[in-house]
């Protein structure tokens, strides 16, 4: 699963991308809207919604760039709460026109908001939830009860961004929560590299790449499809 930043490092260049990503044997495509106080994201990410926001990226440019796009593997909207509610009722509608599978809502936990929970389980969207390694187990089945599509397991505490190595306890948390649900998991933050990808594999059922991508795109589009068939190679090969 391949995270990019809509509207980054161009619009062109993010319509490319998303078609290279899919070329390139993406399962999945996390787009992300440009967000001015992203406090889940760590330095790359931040960087990249910036650039976005100052060229004029919006939820309604990354809905437009989705449509144009028109991959045809599954596209999960990545966003925080407020630009969700600012673009009105039938945003959920207008991204299931445009293409979008799946909503992720980085700042909205299990029972924070229940009304506006609904609404987005309702939307006909895979509402994607997130999963902390710190969450107890009660808590893991809680949140995969509410949510769909796959669960988000957090690989590590902290914010989106590269490292050098995946956590020890990482395999113990997956098999907690392997424990609490029957949706696919899918591990993502830290993710970077094709060796790390591998090993994530064999732990989960997806493998997510988000920072790592963002940065070579910011260099090329042509580096960054060139790193996702890397990381296809190593996945396919674990």
């Amino acid at each position: 699963m391949c995270y990019v930043t809509a509207g980054h490092p161009d619009v062109a260049k993010s319509i490319q991308l998303l078609r290279g990503l899919e070329q390139a044997g993406a399962d999945v495509i996390e787009v992300g809207v440009p967000f001015s106080d992203p406090l889940a994201d760590g330095p790359v990410i931040q960087r990249s919604s910036q650039l976005a926001i100052e060229q004029g990226m919006t939820l309604e440019g990354t809905l437009a760039l989705i449509a144009e796009a028109a991959v045809t593997v599954p596209v999960v909207l990545f966003s925080y709460l407020n630009p969700i509610i600012a673009a009105g009722p039938d945003v959920l509608a207008r991204a299931r026109a445009a293409g979008v599978s799946g909503v992720l809502v980085t700042d909205l936990p299990v029972g924070a908001d229940p009304v506006r929970e609904a609404w987005f389980g309702a939307s006909g969207l895979d509402f994607v939830r997130l999963v902390a390694p710190t969450t107890p187990a009660a808590r893991m089945a809680d949140i995969s009860a509410h949510g769909g599509g796959f669960v988000y397991l957090i690989s590590r505490m902290g914010v989106t961004g590269e490292q050098e190595s995946l956590s020890d306890e990482l395999p113990a948390t997956v098999a907690r929560l392997r424990a609490s649900t029957a949706l696919p998991i899918c591990i993502g933050f830290g993710i970077s590299t094709p060796e790390q990808a591998r090993a994530a594999a064999v732990l989960g059922d997806g493998v997510i790449v988000g920072s790592a991508l963002v940065r070579a795109a910011e260099r090329s589009v042509k580096d960054a499809i060139a790193l996702a068939v890397s990381l296809r190679a190593a996945i396919d090969a674990a």
